[in-house]
């Protein structure tokens, strides 16, 4: 075991893209942590294939690095808000926070978010202005921002006095000087080991450990990471698990684990301040605590902020169903989703009536945009409704979640983007000219404002906008209209296989979704119609053949480029009366009700009961 002052436990922390990850990369390549000749991809703390095509942190990563005679074990964060939720878990873990602010950017939405769940837990911070040789850099302001997010934020006189380190990430330097660099990170080691406090807890009390996150291995099955509160832990110790509901079972601990680097190594004990990995504990659960059998106590259970955003996950029922995936029974649905629960605490899963229809509740539409990524990467076929705000009663009034928004736009573009935000009931709360040509607007928004404006936002900028959000906090309900999609869709008339002939004859009505050779089906979206209804089209029609020919004509036919959509941008698309049928390989729009006369009835029926209401 390592001398407990010796060890510093510290998560990084930062709004998404601000370089955590890279940051952890450098510390972990200067510490001889790897051999000389080892191959190290770059954000070797990003090991999920979704956070290495888009760049960013879901799930928090540990590793461990020894300085000189120190070892300091490290938390990757994820920065995005609607991953909060391993966020808070992680500050149980921690002693100290390294806090990185962008040298240009200065504090964002989610920095804010980050810091006051570090100041609510009374850790220690170190602020770290990274990407220092950026050009437009500017960090004595930024740090002036830091500090003013402190005070807003309500921190202490220590946490007022936290020491600044000035770094580049990338060229993997820093230093004490925001005018100058060192050769390396020994300036951020240093303040590391000086600054963030050791472990207090004595290895002399009962045993008490507290699982913060769980991993899964096909050998050793569930893994439960956490820090050992107090007491020391053996490998073969009979232990006694409280679970979160209040029982109490007992367990024998099979193996455990330290961290080096970003290896697990098999350890034969551990003690009060450790970061480590337990398995043998076959159904272990986040937030479940392993104590002393004589000394059974629990820790508090984690508090984790609830959902905002909810969405219906149902069996797919559209005419291609099964033809792509390989998961596609209620069973098999029912059974991924709540899986899903025991890793994610941030996640919410209900059953309905129906068994064929879940309502899965999330942080935001990238936490449920990515489980629904990750679902079909896995084989699963599914459909998913529109999504929706959660409205809560508090003290007898509506109230819904509101968004802090964040745009860096240029200024010719600042008017479009404020009037556009009016009509969803946003309200500007700051503005700030950098005198670069671009302007920072600050807003409250209700969340349904922001369903589906992103894809404006970026016409508005012509691309140049740059637009962030976390969850500020729940606000009076601002009444109907808000948000939502105002263009009408093209739908096709019939089952087939879309021809240019009938591309072509339609193309004038809106923008097209698909291409030439697409099969559709009945009730299938296949455009954006120029007008806010809805219209039925034939796309599969063929060109009626005669003996009449006009040389060379159809060569020269030119469709424009169809609208092709992400995951993401599909479900900001949908409307209330629409779904996202989701495959392995395909994701489509399509209407709930595919028949048209069906869909006219069902309309009909719908504003007499809202006339009559």
């Amino acid at each position: 075991m390592f001398p407990r002052e010796k060890i510093r436990n510290i998560a990084i922390i930062a709004h998404v893209d601000h370089g955590k990850t890279t940051l952890v990369d450098k510390l972990l390549q200067q510490s001889g942590t790897f051999r000389e000749n080892e191959a190290v991809q770059e954000r070797a703390m990003d090991s999920g294939d979704l956070e290495r095509e888009r760049g960013i942190t879901i799930l928090a990563k540990n590793t461990a690095i020894n300085y000189k005679d120190h070892l300091i074990n490290i938390m990757d964060t994820p920065g995005h808000a609607d991953f909060g939720g391993e966020v808070e878990r992680i500050m149980k873990m921690v002693d100290g926070v390294l806090l990185v602010v962008d040298a240009f950017e200065g504090t964002m939405p989610q920095t804010k978010f980050v810091l006051r769940k570090a100041l609510e837990q009374n850790l220690t911070p170190v602020v770290v202005v990274n990407k220092i040789d950026r050009p437009n850099a500017r960090p004595l302001e930024v740090i002036d921002e830091v500090l003013d997010l402190f005070i807003e934020l309500g921190a202490n006189d220590d946490q007022l006095e936290f020491p600044v380190v000035y770094a580049s990430a990338l060229q993997g330097t820093s230093s004490l000087e925001s005018d100058s660099q060192g050769e390396n990170m020994l300036a951020l080691y240093e303040t590391i080991v000086s600054h963030i406090p050791h472990p207090t807890e004595s290895v002399d009390e009962p045993l008490q450990f507290l699982v913060t996150l769980m991993d899964f291995n096909e050998y050793l099955g569930r893994i439960g990471i956490g820090r050992v509160n107090r007491g020391i832990i053996k490998q073969g110790q009979s232990v006694a698990v409280m679970t979160r509901e209040g029982g109490m079972k007992q367990a024998r601990i099979e193996k455990l684990f330290g961290f080096q680097g970003l290896k697990r190594v098999e350890i034969e004990q551990a003690g009060a301040g450790d970061i480590i990995a337990i398995s043998g504990i076959k159904d272990i659960n986040i937030g479940e605590t392993i104590a002393d059998p004589a000394n059974p106590e629990a820790l508090p259970v984690l508090k984790i902020d609830e959902p905002t955003l909810q969405m219906t996950f149902i069996v797919n029922n559209s005419p291609f169903a099964g033809r792509e995936g390989k998961w596609v029974t209620s069973r098999k649905l029912r059974e991924r989703l709540f899986n899903e629960l025991e890793t994610d605490v941030s996640l919410r899963v209900e059953e309905t009536d129906s068994p064929d229809m879940f309502i899965v509740s999330g942080r935001g539409e990238l936490h449920l945009g990515i489980l629904i990524e990750n679902m079909r990467r896995e084989g699963f076929e599914l459909q998913v409704s529109k999504p929706e705000v959660i409205i809560r009663h508090i003290d007898g009034q509506k109230m819904e979640p509101i968004e802090r928004l964040l745009i860096d736009v240029p200024e010719d573009s600042m008017g479009s983007v404020m009037e556009s935000l009016g009509t969803r009931k946003a309200e500007m709360v700051n503005m700030v000219n950098h005198g670069n040509g671009n302007v920072r607007l600050e807003f409250l928004i209700p969340a349904r404002g922001l369903i589906g404006y992103r894809t404006n936002f970026l016409t508005l900028t012509r691309g140049y906008g740059i637009m962030n959000h976390a969850f500020d906090s729940y606000g009076p309900y601002a009444g109907a209209g808000v948000g939502g999609r105002h263009e009408g869709v093209l739908v096709s008339m019939e089952n087939g296989v879309a021809t240019t002939y009938g591309l072509m004859s339609i193309e004038d009505r809106g923008t097209l979704f698909v291409t030439p050779a697409t099969e559709v089906y009945e009730g299938m979206i296949v455009g954006e119609h120029t007008r806010d209804n809805d219209i039925v089209v034939n796309i599969c029609k063929e060109k009626q053949l005669n003996n009449i020919r006009s040389a060379g004509k159809d060569d020269t036919v030119k469709l424009k480029v169809p609208r092709i959509y992400s995951l993401e941008q599909a479900l900001e698309y949908l409307n209330d009366d629409e779904y996202c049928e989701i495959t392995p390989k395909s994701i489509r729009l399509r209407k709930k009700i595919l028949n048209k006369n069906e869909r006219e009835r069902a309309e009909k029926q719908r504003k007499t009961a809202d006339a009559n209401a």
